[in-house]
């Protein structure tokens, strides 16, 4: 049972960890999986994360499916984008800054029952056949906002339950229960699609959430410590964003990714054109980059020894740029589903450089604020891209909103590296957030 008492800060302990220099090569080269072993309540979360992630991709999967079945449109499909962009970003801000001033375990639940009842809806439509567009847009703006509610929370509960030594492997394994969802969820649910329809994939997850559930339901309680009293401010939050160059320029890099190189909304019609495919085409082309990302995690005990993490941030953007305007210019499947592998190990490492630096800048009472910055680039970034690649193709054609697109990432890569030379020179050694 949860306990009243708030859980302290992380810190180092008194002797330090072996680090990954001690193990031998063939570990050294896989993701440290001390987080897990090590810590129960840490444990626990990763694993109702990694369930609820695999049914919320088979949920996305569900409603750009149904979108296009019930439009034909992909200008249409990437409006499924917009309409969660909003609520992400409202509740994004909001929701840090909430995270900052509550019991962040609480704030979690909700979050959790919240989006488990958005899934239950969503079934109810489709076991209905209301084939009403507005119904799914209006559920997806819901499930956005119970997200973007609770997800900063769970982010910055995670310096409280590993200490800071482990902060690095814990940030990757993140990324391995994440992408654990979006290589599974996606594929998992082409399949139930495909044979069941969309109500077989909304019905799983919304049971899904019950991992989650119950990992925060063990937690203790996640105050936010120090003596600060009253709401927390976003104001504030963005000012200190704005004094930390280093963190802003990582932002703005994974905005670029995000927005011009993502053409998830695409995936639709690209199965369709491209391939002459069907719904489990769809599941491939989603999963495709999450396999990428999944085996970037899994292999990322190098990453510790990286110490510009700056240029490798900048570098491994532009990689995921490059990547995506080659999948746009090629349409042999296999080959296009090979690129978007390399695209996703691209963000891996690139996430994981991200997220450490935010960590290690941010006090406790500063988290959630920047927690939920960082979902408004993370998960509205996206989104944008949805509406950016659905438009640009509606004017053209998706073989050259892709490659525009992917192009466009690189060409912001290039730029903020010349406009923050500093950043090329972050040194995780001594760092300058």
């Amino acid at each position: 049972m949860p306990t009243d008492a708030p859980v302290p800060d992380a810190a180092l302990p008194a002797d330090p960890a072996p680090g990954p220099e001690s193990r031998p090569w063939y570990r050294r080269a896989l993701a440290d999986v001390s987080p897990l072993r090590d810590h129960a309540d840490y444990r626990r979360v990763w694993l109702g994360q990694a369930v609820s992630s695999i049914g919320q991709q088979m949920t996305a999967v569900a409603v750009s499916v149904q979108v296009y079945d019930q439009t034909g449109s992909a200008f249409a499909t990437g409006l499924v984008g917009l309409f969660s962009l909003v609520p992400l970003v409202a509740f994004g801000l909001y929701g840090g800054a909430i995270a900052d001033s509550v019991d962040r375990r609480r704030l979690g639940l909700i979050g959790s029952a919240g989006l488990a009842a958005v899934s239950a809806v969503l079934a109810v439509q489709a076991l209905a056949g209301l084939d009403q567009v507005a119904v799914l847009y209006a559920a997806v703006a819901a499930q956005a906002g119970f997200f973007a509610l609770s997800s900063p929370a769970r982010s910055a509960m995670i310096p409280r339950l590993v200490p800071a030594h482990q902060l690095p492997a814990a940030n990757a394994l993140n990324t391995v229960s994440m992408n654990l969802g979006l290589t599974v969820g996606p594929m998992l649910g082409g399949v139930l699609i495909g044979t069941y329809g969309a109500q077989a994939a909304y019905l799983v997850d919304t049971v899904a959430f019950a991992g989650t559930l119950y990992a925060m339901w063990r937690l203790p309680a996640m105050r936010p410590l120090g003596d600060r009293k009253g709401r927390a401010s976003v104001l504030d939050g963005l000012r200190f964003l704005r004094e930390q160059p280093n963190l802003r320029t990582s932002f703005l890099a994974d905005l670029a990714a995000m927005i011009f190189g993502m053409p998830r909304a695409l995936f639709p019609a690209i199965a369709v054109t491209f391939y002459g495919g069907d719904a489990r085409t769809v599941g491939l082309l989603v999963s495709a980059p999450a396999v990428g990302a999944l085996a970037g995690a899994l292999f990322s005990g190098w990453v510790g020894r990286i110490n510009r993490q700056g240029a490798a941030v900048l570098a491994s953007v532009a990689a995921w740029g490059l990547a995506i305007a080659a999948f746009g210019a090629l349409h042999n499947l296999w080959l296009g589903l090979l690129l978007l592998a390399v695209a996703g190990c691209a963000d891996t490492v690139s996430m994981i450089f991200r997220n450490t630096m935010m960590q290690v800048a941010a006090p406790d009472e500063m988290r959630g604020r920047l927690q939920g910055i960082f979902i408004v680039v993370v998960a509205g970034g996206p989104r944008l891209g949805d509406f950016e690649s659905g438009a640009v193709a509606s004017l053209t054609n998706p073989a050259t909103s892709v490659i525009t697109g992917g192009l466009a990432c690189v060409a912001a890569v290039l730029l903020l590296a010349a406009r923050r030379p500093a950043f090329l020179k972050y040194d995780a050694r001594h760092p300058t957030p």
